[in-house]
């Protein structure tokens, strides 16, 4: 986190307040960067104002497939300019020429400057905004959201309207109520029509997103909007089969709700998952697919191949796709549930990173998950620690995260440590902790608690027709039919279950490798063989 007087020592700032400052000391994030690191890629949309504090970057681009330096930034400069003020990627990237510190100050963070913050206007018209008339004209631009959400900042039903909003990639402000007078939380919609304490169905249909099947027949139905599903929906559509994506949040699934995704083929500089999520949500629907989100699927029958929903509507298709991948596995200790939401967090979802500037936070889970939510959260919080059950990461963590976690300094690992409760009132203030080897417990203060510690497949929904391992994923293949009733002469395809015509892809499949890229593949097999099926 940035101090007063480091703040007070870049151009751009040197003429604040101390109040306004201390505002932007709150609200921006601590970047720290090892010489050859990027910051900014070339194609990025993020809409932040980054400014160099410490250190030197270069700025390059690839040109005729060669990545070439084509400038030097030295401290105090402003970068990152073109996605903030229109919405435009960023045409070059921004890598560390040595050790360097960057200041992030996300657009939604700039539309919220106090009037004291807002002398920045001239400054930034010569730095970074040439070609803007100021700050105030962020919030005023086109490509600025009117939507809102208003609630206090832990209240339960605000959290999840706005963990809804972010992960469908809608954009938002948020204004935190500290009043109790009124019904919160409230959502003053585009056309400045309010919404009193909304469902997440009634905020999407005020949003125009689709949440209900358009048809009663379906070539292939899909449940699950995760990378499998998504793949499915693409390939399904694209090949000209009548898709429909039943989703009951937001696409993307778990791995939505990733920072980055660094080893996924074709994204060399690696990719948000929520960006990836998008990107695909928008491929399938360009392509004809159906998507239909806030929807709950209550029951199949395999025998009508109907789909049950909530609100007492189905649907019928020649073929289904299981493709619902996991939910985070919860810890046995009672005092979480009151307090998730407010502190207490399963996954660690953008908007929830964003929360932590300058706070000290805690992460349960030694995976890929936990390391590339530690990786993001050491840009904003004071101190990251790594909660491990274990002895070491090596056994279930990637190698490339291991190493991005040695070069961070404000994170720490603690081996044979598990979370024994967790204090706080109105959200969490502190938690108690063992350590496994020497019974030692201790109580610490923290603003968050993210719990990564793996998951399991949510199946008991599903007819008993459909076999499932003792974990409750979906067999498929040979391991179908040796457990069920196989009722036709040949044997089942790869991805199908016991029942002939209802398939399952990605992490929800018994016998899965719970990767992306994996999620990805089965999707689109299970799209092909579909097709052999229908033939």
């Amino acid at each position: 986190m940035f101090s007063r007087a480091e703040l007070h020592a870049i151009p751009i700032f040197a003429t604040l307040t101390d109040e306004a400052l201390d505002f932007l000391a709150g609200h921006s994030a601590d970047i720290r960067l090892l010489s050859g690191e990027y910051v900014l890629h070339e194609g990025d949309t993020t809409r932040a104002l980054f400014v160099l504090v410490e250190g030197r970057l270069e700025v390059t681009k690839v040109v005729q497939g060669v990545e070439r330096t084509i400038g030097v930034r030295p401290p105090g400069e402003t970068f990152g300019e073109l996605p903030l003020v229109f919405n435009a990627p960023l045409a070059a990237s921004f890598r560390a020429a040595e050790d360097s510190r960057v200041l992030r100050l996300d657009g939604r963070e700039i539309k919220t400057l106090p009037s004291s913050v807002l002398g920045l206007t001239s400054a930034l018209e010569a730095a970074a905004f040439q070609r803007m008339e100021g700050l105030q004209e962020v919030a005023a631009s086109p490509s600025a959201p009117s939507l809102a959400v208003i609630g206090p900042q832990w209240d339960n039903q605000t959290h999840e309207l706005r963990e809804f909003l972010e992960r469908n990639s809608i954009d938002f402000d948020w204004v935190a109520a500290t009043d109790t007078g009124d019904v919160y939380p409230q959502v003053r919609l585009h056309d400045g029509t309010m919404l009193n304490n909304p469902s997440t169905r009634r905020l999407a249909e005020a949003l125009g997103l689709n949440c209900s099947p358009q048809q009663t027949r379906y070539d292939v139905a899909i449940i699950g909007g995760g990378p499998a599903g998504l793949a499915a929906a693409v390939y399904g559509a694209s090949e000209g089969l009548s898709t429909l994506l039943i989703e009951r949040e937001a696409p993307g699934g778990q791995a939505g709700t990733s920072s980055r995704i660094e080893n996924y083929l074709g994204f060399p500089y690696g990719i948000a998952g929520g960006d990836l999520a998008h990107r695909a949500l928008e491929q399938a629907k360009r392509l004809g697919a159906e998507i239909v989100v806030t929807r709950n699927v209550l029951r199949i029958d395999p025998a009508q191949f109907t789909i049950a929903l909530d609100d007492d509507q189905s649907i019928a298709a020649r073929t289904i796709v299981i493709a619902t991948g996991v939910s985070w596995r919860h810890l046995d200790i009672a005092s979480l549930d009151r307090l998730r939401g407010r502190g207490v967090y399963y996954g660690a979802a953008p908007d929830e990173v964003r929360m932590t500037n300058g706070a000290d936070v805690f992460i349960v889970g030694a995976g890929n998950s936990a390391g590339q939510a530690a990786v993001n959260l050491a840009n904003y919080a004071r101190s990251v620690t790594l909660l491990v059950r274990g002895d070491s990461l090596e056994k279930s963590m990637s190698r490339y995260l291991i190493d991005q976690l040695a070069t961070k300094t404000n994170v720490r690992v603690a081996t044979r440590t598990e979370v024994t409760d967790v204090h706080g009132d109105t959200h969490l203030e502190a938690i108690s902790t063992i350590e496994t080897a020497t019974k030692t417990t201790s109580r610490q203060p923290a603003a968050a608690l993210f719990i990564m510690i793996g998951a399991d497949a949510e199946t008991d929904w599903l007819p008993p027709e459909i076999c499932r391992d003792a974990q409750g994923y979906v067999l498929t293949g040979p391991s179908a039919l040796h457990a069920g009733e196989w009722t036709i002469a040949r044997h089942p395809f790869i991805l199908e279950t016991c029942i002939p015509g209802i398939f399952a892809a990605g992490d929800v499949r018994s016998g899965s490798i719970k990767r992306v890229a994996a999620a990805v593949g089965e999707g689109s097999m299970a799209i092909a063989l579909v097709h052999q099926f229908l033939a």
